[in-house]
């Protein structure tokens, strides 16, 4: 007999979706964003753009370097998720 796993991970991108709907306050408006939709025209501040950064190193267990804490690394949820590929590869 063999036992499901307790918890299947969520995709990296539904983990991402699920934290800027938390941040923005609007969880339905971030599971409808196209991927490369920009996060600034759901209301992305820059004040909240850094609470999704520190989310994100949260979330995923590492620490984005200073050098990959740009505007074009967090514009949209695709860039993001690259980013984070590149990062996770990277600590792998």
């Amino acid at each position: 007999m063999t036992e499901a796993p307790a918890h299947t991970p969520q995709p990296p991108r539904e983990r991402l979706l699920r934290i800027v709907g938390e941040i923005l306050g609007k969880p339905e408006a971030a599971r409808t964003l196209p991927p490369e939709g920009r996060l600034s025209e759901l209301g992305m501040s820059s004040v909240k753009m850094v609470t999704l950064m520190l989310a994100v190193e949260g979330e995923f267990d590492l620490t984005i370097p200073q050098s990959d804490i740009t505007p074009d690394n967090f514009r949209s949820v695709a860039s993001i998720e690259a980013l984070l590929t590149r990062l996770l590869a990277v600590k792998a």
